[in-house]
């Protein structure tokens, strides 16, 4: 069972207003206007190529933008460096592919980041993701090499190591998309236990049974735009758009 959504009155910890981004001529992302709440969770779902990925690239500056605004934690997103470091010290993220560093232990992997972006002491790095690799239920396998392990587990100890920097805001770009069905479930089971435990989400996924269990607010995006948002009870069981109509009728059918 899901925490509550949170509160009218919880502090706002990313908005995006009229953000447009633009690949040379052609344009990715028309007029984005999101806010979120402090621990809410958002599922961006779309056809392929209708932005969603890009979206949530542009909040930790992994894509830049031309027009607009993006704050997180009340922090403008500029190109200062200075700026970028301290929102991606808020923001961790999960991609598609598990970016893992192959010559390095699970564990190593894990205490990295902290020890080099924010001078965490070796000794904490190490409690904090042996505490994490726990929490993920992969601690057993700390001392291995990434290519030792499955898909699932290696994007399990992804999640762990974006959890390493304790950041305020998750973001996950299609975290199962790559993994074979059978290790779908528990990488889900682990994205749940976190929305459980209250963290700021926002999630690109086709899953939407993940979406009805999980998500505060469905939005639904093509061609770069965002064309409905909602509760999933209303989302899916009333849907405003045809093309949202017709997109669900097209994933539910798979």
């Amino acid at each position: 069972m899901t925490s509550p959504s949170p509160a009218q009155g919880a502090e706002t910890m990313i908005t995006m207003e009229r953000v447009e981004k633009w690949y040379g001529a052609f344009q990715a992302l028309h007029d984005i206007n999101i806010s979120v709440r402090s621990g809410e969770r958002i599922v961006l779902c779309g056809p392929s190529g209708s932005g969603k990925s890009t979206l949530i690239r542009c909040i930790n500056h992994l894509e830049t933008y031309e027009k607009g605004e993006i704050r997180v934690g009340g922090i403008l997103l500029s190109n200062q460096a200075k700026t970028i470091d301290a929102i991606r010290r808020e923001v961790g993220m999960v991609f598609q592919q598990f970016n893992l560093f192959p010559h390095l232990t699970v564990l190593q992997n894990c205490m990295l980041a902290p020890m080099k972006a924010i001078g965490v002491g070796k000794a904490e790095a190490e409690e904090r993701a042996r505490g994490l690799l726990e929490r993920v239920k992969i601690l057993e396998q700390a001392d291995k090499y990434p290519v030792q392990l499955s898909g699932g587990q290696q994007q399990r100890v992804a999640i762990a190591r974006a959890l390493c920097m304790r950041p305020k805001v998750m973001l996950f770009d299609e975290p199962t998309s790559a993994l074979d069905p059978e290790m779908v479930k528990e990488v889900l089971d682990t994205m749940i236990a976190l929305a459980d435990e209250g963290m700021t989400m926002i999630c690109v996924t086709h899953e939407m049974g993940f979406a009805r269990q999980v998500a505060d607010r469905v939005i639904f995006m093509a061609s770069g735009a965002i064309v409905e948002e909602a509760p999933p009870a209303e989302f899916f069981t009333n849907p405003q758009h045809e093309r949202t109509r017709k997109f669900l009728g097209e994933i539910l059918r798979k």
